[in-house]
This record gives C-alpha cells, sequence and structure tokens, in this order.
C-alpha cells in the first residue's frame, strides 16, 4: 500500500508505554513524528515508570495487541514496523502470528525491525526463558534487522561481549536465529574510546563508528534508534543507509539530552525540530 499524495509514510511501533516519557512508544512516536514519518502503535503493555527506572508494569491481552496491529495495517498501511518491549511468550506468539497475516515481516513486504528489549539499563532481565525463546524462534526469523545491545547479545546468545572481536562473533552467532541482518550496538563496550556498532548481513560486516561521549542521560537511545532505521526503511532506503542514518541521528539526539526527575534522562531528537521559544516570539 502507497503513501497517497501529502501522506507520509506510515510506521508502527508494537512496545510498551513508559509512564516517564523517556522510552518505549513515547520515545518511538517522538523520534518517527522528527524524521517526517506517521507513526502508529500497539501497546503491549503499561509500564510503571520514571527516571529512577521501572516499578511495575500490567501487560495487554495477545489477542488485542493483536488485534491492534491488523486494524491499523489493512485500514491505514505500514510501510516499516519496529518492535520494543513485549512482556511475554503468548503476546510475541500473537504479534508473529499478526504479522504473518498483514505480510509484516520477510515473509511479506514490510520492513521488519526487532528491537529485543530484555534487559533493562543496569543489565537486569526483563524477560523469561520462554519470552527469550519466542523471540528467536519466532520473531527473529523473520526480521529485517534485530538490534541488541551488549545486554541483550547475552541474554539471547549467552556470549559477554568485552571486545570488538567478541562483538563479531556475537553478530555471527545472532544471525544464525535466522534475521536478514544483525545490528550489534557497541554503546556498552565503556573501555573503547570510540562507538563500534556492527551491521552484519551472514556474510559482511559493515562498521558504523562514532564518538563515545560521557554522557549521563541517555534513557531511550535504543529505542530511538530502532525507530530511525524504520523510518528510513519506511522511505525507502536500504539496510546500510538507514543504519547510517540512524547512528548520526542517535549521536545528535544523545548530545541534545536533557536531565529529567532524580535519575537518567532521555536522549532527544528536539534539534530536528525549529525553535518553539522564536516561534512563538515571532508569531
Amino acid at each position: 500500500m502507497t503513501s497517497p499524495p501529502g501522506t507520509p509514510p506510515r510506521t508502527l511501533t508494537i512496545a510498551g508505554s513508559d509512564s516517564g516519557g523517556g522510552a518505549g512508544i513515547q520515545a518511538d512516536l517522538r523520534t518517527f513524528f522528527a524524521c517526517g514519518v506517521h507513526g502508529m502503535t500497539a501497546i503491549t503493555a503499561v509500564t510503571v515508570q520514571n527516571s529512577l527506572g521501572v516499578s511495575g508494569f500490567h501487560t495487554i491481552p495477545p489477542e488485542v495487541v493483536a488485534a491492534q496491529i491488523e486494524a491499523v495495517a489493512t485500514d491505514i498501511g505500514v510501510q516499516a514496523a519496529k518492535t520494543g518491549m513485549l512482556a511475554t511468550a503468548e503476546i510475541i506468539e500473537a504479534i508473529a502470528g499478526a504479522c504473518e497475516r498483514v505480510r509484516i515481516g520477510r515473509s511479506g513486504d514490510t520492513p521488519f525491525v526487532v528491537d529485543p528489549v530484555s534487559a533493562s539499563m543496569h543489565g537486569d532481565p526483563l524477560l523469561s526463558e520462554a519470552a527469550l525463546d519466542a523471540l528467536r524462534t519466532l520473531l527473529f526469523p523473520v526480521a529485517s534487522l534485530v538490534t541488541p545491545n551488549l545486554d541483550e547479545v547475552r541474554l539471547l546468545t549467552g556470549i559477554e561481549v568485552r571486545s570488538q572481536a567478541q562483538q563479531r562473533d556475537a553478530a555471527k552467532a545472532l544471525a544464525e536465529f535466522g534475521p536478514q541482518w544483525v545490528l550489534v550496538k557497541g554503546g556498552h563496550l565503556f573501555d573503547d574510546a570510540e562507538c563500534l556498532d556492527l551491521l552484519y548481513d551472514g556474510s559482511q560486516f559493515h562498521e558504523f563508528v562514532g564518538p563515545r561521549y560521557d554522557a549521563k542521560h541517555t534513557h531511550g537511545s535504543g529505542d530511538t534508534l530502532a525507530s530511525t532505521v524504520t523510518s528510513a526503511l519506511a522511505k525507502g532506503l536500504d539496510m546500510v543507509s538507514a543504519v547510517g542514518a540512524a547512528k548520526s541521528f542517535i549521536q545528535r539526539s544523545v548530545l541534545d539530552a536533557y536531565p529529567l526527575g532524580a535519575g537518567v534522562g532521555p536522549v532527544s531528537p528536539r534539534w530536528r525540530l525549529p525553535d518553539w521559544d522564536t516561534f512563538l516570539l515571532e508569531g
């Protein structure tokens, strides 16, 4: 389904809601807007969280998650989709079925970015082993791209990445689960002077290197990166170009991050928008 004249490409995020507004659905939607696409949602869970962390969550029934996906895909159309926090194996199974029915993923014609949110910002697991296995067996094989950080790599593969050589080993291990592309993010290799994100298609590596910022406020960085890739794919970019654009976008968004509450503030795509205060003054 192509975009009618005047309608931007449509993107779908399948993820949890962040009551603090720093990550999850909220980060995805503001990134989509900043990238010039129309964002839609299939909410998987409502979290109780703020800048200090997650203190609880309530999952949405799997059939309701699936119904959200099918409702927007069959009426509005989807040019690219992504996932975030998926909460349970039952929800992941429902998502896999819905995506197959509306042709999202490699079995269809809609690019599908799977951000396997499975570890907290402190590295603690967020998913049960059954849910991790559902990610590996149901979503990875139909993903256009998977985008784990190093804590998620450890949970998914058992590989503790402490070097760029191990980062390559992790990419190869993840590729065995069947995604078309793997992006192993290097933000947690804190001893490296630069930040390497490694893209792999099963045969060839592409390196995206950027500066390592001494930044405290990085909440939602993974969501923002994956949402930018999704937006770029929706606009017709190839995978290497989409990841390159997202790398530049997240670097700028980290620089524009701001403090929030008593904990970790969010990265921000505000740099993409006109100065609102100037607009108010000038009318």
